[in-house]
């Protein structure tokens, strides 16, 4: 139960960490955080929390993450469904605190802002199409799995750890954010979509199956590195 509430709380705060600096602080002209704000911002929830409760379940705060690190032998299969439980819900309930605030603002309205939710075609940021959305989403989420293996690798610094994976995930969004608004989380993108309730939930399913894929991808292929340099 420890590790479970430890993934709860961790995808908790990168909810409300992150797509809190989206919708509260993105927004103003004179104010705004823009893109690099908000990428520093999910780079930052997932570092301090790497360090708060890396030692305890691992500090996965993403099911993508949680695939990929099973298809290498890194985490146990039968582990899975309780930790993106956790992760969902924790994500949800971030998701509704930031709802909560936003909303005592008056004329805040979550269907048409998009609370921060992942989108493709006419709701990506960019406009760009879903073949595209699907590409970018795998690929970063594979080098974000590659780049977790890596960090935390036994033969690798473990103080260096959450930085490494941290900025990893800041240039993942300062990358992805006008293609897709930055998923590579299923756990995030079902948390807003919920609250946004329309276009979003239509299309939540490329930021489970794209992550979800790129997850696996990128431990299968940092196991077959380290396979074979051992």
């Amino acid at each position: 139960m420890g590790k479970l509430l430890a993934e709860a709380i961790g995808t908790f705060w990168l909810v409300l960490g992150g797509c809190g600096s989206a919708v509260l602080a993105a927004a103003y002209p004179d104010l705004g955080i823009g893109f690099l704000g908000v990428s520093l911002a999910f780079g930052l929830t997932v570092l301090s929390m790497a360090v708060a409760i890396g030692h305890i379940s691992g500090c996965h705060l993403n099911p993508a993450v949680t695939a990929g690190l099973a298809a290498s032998g890194r985490f146990p299969i039968a582990e899975m469904p309780k930790y993106i439980l956790a992760q969902v819900v924790g994500g949800i309930v971030g998701a509704g605190v930031l709802y909560l605030v936003a909303s005592g603002l008056p004329g805040f309205d979550a269907a048409a802002s998009g609370f921060a939710s992942n989108g493709f075609g006419e709701h990506s940021p960019g406009g760009y199409p879903w073949q595209s959305c699907f590409i970018i989403e795998t690929v970063l989420t594979a080098v974000f799995l590659f780049v977790i293996h890596g960090a935390t690798d036994k033969k690798a610094g473990s103080v260096i750890a959450p930085i490494a994976i941290g900025l990893c995930l800041t240039l993942i969004h300062l990358i992805s954010i006008p293609v897709t608004n930055t998923s590579v989380n299923p756990a995030r993108s079902t948390a807003t979509a919920i609250f946004q309730g329309g276009w979003a939930l239509q299309q939540l399913w490329l930021f489970w199956v794209a992550p979800i894929v790129g997850g696996i991808l990128g431990g299968a292929a940092y196991k077959a590195v380290a396979d074979a340099h051992d």
